[in-house]
């Protein structure tokens, strides 16, 4: 790897606690193996150092570090939607916490009060309750994430985890896996039998916002060829500009990006795209400003959501909507989901002309998209 690439961003990583009831497990050993870094055994149910003590000033010191741990909570769980807009009906898999690539953007930010990046190694459960989930009901189909608390794929070349994962939802007729990832990191996908039931999926923004606010995050390029070679190998893909940034130049930006994107990837290897402007708790912009003081994108006019974010004047929101969404329309296969994350019913119609219940609703929009039905 080139050291001015950050297409891997785990080279940033430099010590691994392991939880000491973790220690003896043979995926805990592959990871510190594989590694061949510092590590040290951390009691149980401690924590590793005394950097969560000043939580927001050690974020950055956090990125660092791996604590590999227990979780001795829920894996599998829906996403934390609010009822006040459209909903995808997503499912969360929980595998860990925080990241190393560093968007000021973050909402873990404002989430989390640990700074570490965390990765569970005791599996056993959670492919249990998966496996409990999927096969007690056989109606539903389930669309599952791993990449709310944290990157998919930003630290798979220590945790091989995509090799556990993608084969497990291979045999399932109703889930499909979602990889979502701002990093380039995709050797462990090579050669695995994914039987089309996972979805590669990148989040994408404007290359100004990407060079700046996305840091240890691979460019666009590289994100780009990543999701090319997916292709090739025959994964789903899926793209998601989220969030989207009201910046200057950002209209010629956003359609550099997507310009890119079709010349880079097949059209018709997507499964589904999202759109979604910038949001965030009143919490995170104080977080922001303290840890990027040069960044500007807090310094905006922004009003309180129905699920209590603040976000862009409605106005400002369809503006960016209309301009990106248009030019996607132009370049997408006519099977590609376009669709919002978290807006309302006034706003779909009014960028896309319908509303999901005129479509069965969202989740079975995203159902079809992937299933090709």
């Amino acid at each position: 790897m080139q050291r001015h690439s950050w297409k891997d961003s785990s080279y940033y990583i430099n010590q691994i606690y392991v939880e000491e009831s973790c220690l003896h497990l043979d995926y805990t050993q592959e990871i510190i193996h594989r590694a061949q870094l510092p590590w040290s055994v951390v009691p149980d149910r401690q924590k590793p150092n005394s950097l969560a003590d000043d939580y927001v000033e050690n974020l950055s010191a956090g990125k660092r570090q791996l604590y590999l741990c227990m979780n001795r909570g829920v894996f599998f769980k829906p996403c934390p939607g609010t009822r006040e807009y459209q909903c995808c009906d997503y499912q969360v898999l929980n595998t860990g916490t925080n990241c190393p690539i560093d968007c000021v953007y973050c909402i873990l930010q404002a989430y989390l009060n640990n700074p570490w990046l965390t990765f569970y190694v005791n599996t056993e459960p959670l492919f249990k309750e998966l496996t409990e989930s999927l096969s007690g009901h056989p109606e539903l189909f389930f669309r599952v994430g791993t990449g709310e608390f944290t990157d998919s794929l930003a630290i798979d070349r220590l945790t091989g985890l995509s090799r556990r994962l993608v084969p497990f939802f291979a045999h399932w007729d109703n889930a499909v896996l979602e990889l979502k990832t701002k990093s380039a990191v995709i050797d462990n996908l090579a050669d695995l039998p994914h039987n089309g039931r996972t979805v590669v999926a990148w989040s994408l923004n404007s290359p100004s916002i990407m060079k700046s606010q996305e840091i240890r995050s691979a460019t666009l390029q590289e994100r780009l060829d990543a999701a090319r070679q997916c292709a090739e190998w025959g994964y789903k893909l899926a793209f998601h500009f989220d969030p989207i940034i009201e910046h200057p130049g950002w209209r010629a930006g956003y359609a550099a990006t997507i310009d890119a994107l079709f010349a880079t990837v097949p059209a018709e290897a997507i499964a589904w795209i999202s759109l979604g402007a910038l949001r965030f708790l009143p919490s995170l912009k104080e977080i922001g400003i303290k840890r990027f003081p040069a960044s500007t994108i807090y310094f905006n006019e922004f009003v309180q959501g129905l699920d209590g974010k603040s976000r862009y004047f409605r106005p400002n929101r369809v503006e960016m909507y209309l301009s990106i969404h248009r030019r996607l329309k132009e370049k997408a296969a006519s099977t590609t989901c376009i669709y919002f994350c978290m807006e309302s019913d006034e706003i779909w119609q009014e960028v896309m002309g319908f509303v999901p219940a005129a479509h069965g609703g969202l989740p079975k929009m995203l159902d079809r998209a992937v299933r090709g039905s």
